[in-house]
């Protein structure tokens, strides 16, 4: 009874932060941001986020913080407008959406799979934040325990985690942790207080700003690659009527279990580091397509198959929160740009961010509750207003997108240099686009790699230079191991696949 009467009272405490007037108003505005940014093609929650971020100086931490979540979560919601209308995912996260949203539209059915697609999600990311209520405290005291050897093995196996899921091409995610890492190095040596890599610029004494380079890769890298073959979309025709949004009882039927085992997946692998909702939802359809029975609809409209992977990206969102606010490792791509941004404001999530911070971390999670149903009413109500901005072509979309980066840079510190570094970046991330390098791990290990170097030093320190502190401490040895599996499975899987392949 007494944790039940300490979260009761946490979740008191959310809801006050939550729901004054500034931080609702600013929970609406992510949540609007962020469906917007999910029904535009290409772009994505990673880049919504990395793009927006410069909105948010000047706002108290805590509004700034539930703005950013607001963008990331609703754009899980508004990835599936695209998906459905044009059978191109808004963000990698709903790309399974469009394998039974699209043939819906063509069946005169979109009202019922947006309807579908917010409910789903809506039930996933309540379902997530529930979870994420009842898990935080728990991670947060277990975390409690860390010291340096841990922490600095914790980091290790977060970049492997993102490393081993980067695509097909796990080395490809090693090299940009690697080089995320490198750019960590520029500045001030944390064991020797002495300056390294800055060639007498007073502009790198301070270590190269995260918030530049995750502008730069995601935002400018992102245009220039969709610039390379601008074609304005042609969107489908659909009417989209008020009085046909609702699904048939029929569709509840097929969908009510779906949407649970989605919500449950979507959480689970959530919480994963480096997982994220991409894995969550093909996981949730791979479970459907397994357990429908209608195996005849499946990939011609069935809507189990629409219902499920939405509940899962949006709990996938929630759980991913989970080790960042706790442990200070991102679940995800975007979270990663999320824990740049409370380092920003001089935050570091971890276990005492529950007991240093308890509104900021509270009344996040108080505002996802909030967030969840302005999005359900947002992607019902009005999802004809946001098919509006589907319309805009992408010739004048990507300049516009542009602008932002340039001047969102720029306002970092009214500094040039900033606005060069994301030039620079910008053109990196075009080029790690076309050979399919993933960005992910790169600004993970820009964000990581000053915690990991400060605690390794530490430990060294401790143990007077012996490095087997890393490998004596059970807790220790087991987070090293995990990360070593991280990054041998991919491997492993990939050799067994090209074996195979020679064998026929």
């Amino acid at each position: 009874m007494g944790i039940l009467s300490d979260l009761f009272q946490h979740m008191g405490l959310g809801f006050s932060v939550a729901l004054t007037p500034v931080n609702l108003l600013f929970c609406f505005i992510g949540v609007t941001l962020g469906t917007i940014i999910g029904a535009l093609p290409g772009l994505g929650s990673v880049t919504g986020v990395a793009i927006l971020l410069p909105l948010t100086f000047g706002m108290d931490p805590t509004t700034a913080i539930i703005m950013l979540a607001g963008i990331y979560y609703g754009v899980m919601y508004g990835g599936t407008i695209s998906s459905i209308l044009l059978n191109t995912p808004g963000d990698a996260a709903v790309v399974v959406s469009a394998i039974e949203g699209y043939p819906m539209a063509r069946q005169g059915r979109a009202g019922a799979a947006f309807s579908m697609n917010a409910l789903a999600s809506f039930a996933g990311g309540t379902f997530g934040t529930i979870m994420l209520t009842a898990a935080a405290p728990a991670f947060a005291h277990a975390a409690l325990r860390f010291g340096p050897p841990e922490y600095f093995s914790l980091m290790i196996l977060g970049m492997a985690s993102l490393i081993g899921l980067a695509g097909s091409n796990p080395i490809k995610g090693l090299i940009m942790t690697a080089f995320g890492f490198l750019l960590a190095t520029v500045g001030v040596d944390a064991g020797r207080g002495v300056l390294r890599f800055t060639y007498d610029s007073v502009y790198m004494m301070t270590g190269i700003n995260f918030l530049p380079v995750a502008i730069g890769m995601f935002g400018m890298g992102e245009v220039l690659y969709q610039m390379e073959d601008v074609v304005d979309l042609d969107i489908l025709k659909t009417k989209i009527r008020l009085k046909t949004l609702l699904p048939t009882m029929a569709d509840w039927v097929r969908s009510r279990m779906a949407i649970v085992r989605g919500s449950i997946i979507g959480f689970l692998v959530g919480v994963l580091p480096g997982a994220g909702a991409t894995i969550a939802s093909f996981l949730a359809y791979a479970t459907e397509v397994k357990m429908t029975k209608h195996p005849e609809d499946i990939g011609k409209g069935a809507i189990e198959g629409l219902a499920a992977p939405e509940a899962a990206n949006n709990a996938a969102a929630a759980g991913a929160l989970v080790p960042m606010m706790t442990l200070g490792v991102p679940g995800s791509g975007t979270t990663a740009v999320l824990l740049g941004a409370f380092m920003m404001y001089g935050l570091q999530p971890g276990p005492l961010l529950f007991k240093d911070h308890p509104k900021l971390a509270w009344g996040l999670i108080a505002s996802m509750y909030i967030g969840n149903v302005m999005l359900v009413i947002l992607n019902t109500v009005f999802i004809p207003v946001f098919v509006c901005v589907l319309k805009m072509p992408q010739a004048i979309l990507m300049p516009l997108i542009l602008v932002l980066t340039v001047v969102g840079s720029y306002t970092l510190g009214n500094n040039m240099m900033d606005v060069g570094v994301m030039v620079i970046f910008g053109v990196i991330g075009y080029i790690a686009k076309k050979f399919n390098y993933p960005a992910a791990p790169l600004i993970l290990g820009l964000v990581l790699g000053p915690i990991t170097e400060v605690n390794f030093v530490r430990s060294a320190s401790l143990a007077q230079g012996d490095l087997t502190i890393f490998f004596t401490r059970p807790l220790s040895l087991a987070l090293l191991l995990g990360a070593l599996l991280s990054l041998v499975f991919p491997l492993i899987k990939i050799l067994f696949v090209r074996i195979r392949g020679l064998r026929r």
